[in-house]
């Protein structure tokens, strides 16, 4: 069963593919899905262990932020549960199609690749239900809490809270199986503030469920939010004395996290020091 139970009511189900977590949060009104996998096929598969799991229907779901691996999974859902709300925060739901549409030309030009034609096949469907900061959806029983920390990952993440058993859903904003994933949309200079947001939000007794990997605690997401901190204070520091970006990198001594993960992180940081677009906190 891929489905296993980490606190009342609420089911986390990690599957191989890019190693994602999908959820279920469990209301007296029915089942709520956050993340829906990287395909229709794949999706298909989310459905049936739904299905076996026997505790429910899906009644709406969730987006935790625009990646096709988190969305691509949207028509399926539709297809099995009917026209149910898809909910996510409004930067997200803006720029869902076009997230998918460059992850769709990835693929078309990796011939090699074994998901390629379910995930050309897949068709796009943003979220129809959206936010700016923070809503509370009534499951019946229990409320959950959708709350946009800030950005960090992208510019539209959000954290799912279930309060009355004390669960944070963290998206991406949170990884355990990789490191934090700075790709070519992040916001690496503001992650670490996003973070200290999303740990308001926890207490010591929390169960955190990242985008990707085994469950956490807050003990790890602070640890994280340390290793974060230091990258966009490195960056800061590196801007400062006048390295180049080409050459950032390999200028620090260290880095918490292997530079190949970091090139996007550096150019982000970068570019948005040179162009100042807001006031960043200090990390």
């Amino acid at each position: 069963m891929p489905f296993l139970e980490v606190a009342d009511r609420v089911w986390v189900a990690r599957y191989d593919w890019f190693d994602v977590n999908v959820t279920l949060v469990r209301g007296s009104d029915g089942l709520l899905l956050v993340d829906t996998h990287a395909s229709t096929q794949a999706a298909a598969r989310v459905v049936d262990d739904v299905q076996a799991l026997g505790v429910g229907e899906v009644t709406a779901a969730i987006n935790t932020h625009e990646h096709f691996d988190h969305t691509f999974g949207n028509h399926e859902v539709r297809r099995a549960y009917g026209a149910v709300p898809i909910h996510a925060h409004e930067a997200a739901a803006e720029r869902t199609v076009l997230a998918g549409e460059r992850a769709q030309d990835r693929y078309r030009e990796d011939v090699d690749d074994p998901h390629r034609d379910e995930v050309l096949a897949t068709e796009i469907v943003p979220a129809d239900h959206t936010f700016s900061s923070a809503v509370v959806l009534d499951l019946g029983d229990r409320v959950v809490e959708l709350v946009h920390p800030g950005r960090g990952h992208t510019a539209g993440d959000l954290v799912v809270r279930v309060p009355d058993c004390d669960v944070l859903l963290a998206g991406d904003l949170v990884e355990e199986s990789a490191p934090p994933a700075y790709g070519d949309d992040c916001y690496p200079l503001e992650w670490p503030w996003t973070l200290d947001i999303l740990l308001g939000l926890t207490t010591s007794a929390s169960v955190v469920v990242p985008g990707h990997g085994a469950v956490v605690d807050r003990e790890y997401v602070e640890v994280q939010r340390n290793q974060v901190g230091l990258v966009a204070q490195s960056i800061r520091d590196l801007a400062g004395r006048g390295v180049r970006a080409e050459d950032a990198l390999e200028a620090a001594e260290e880095w918490p996290f292997p530079r190949a993960a970091l090139t996007h992180a550096v150019r982000r940081g970068y570019a948005q020091l040179t162009r100042g677009e807001r006031r960043l906190p200090l990390a």
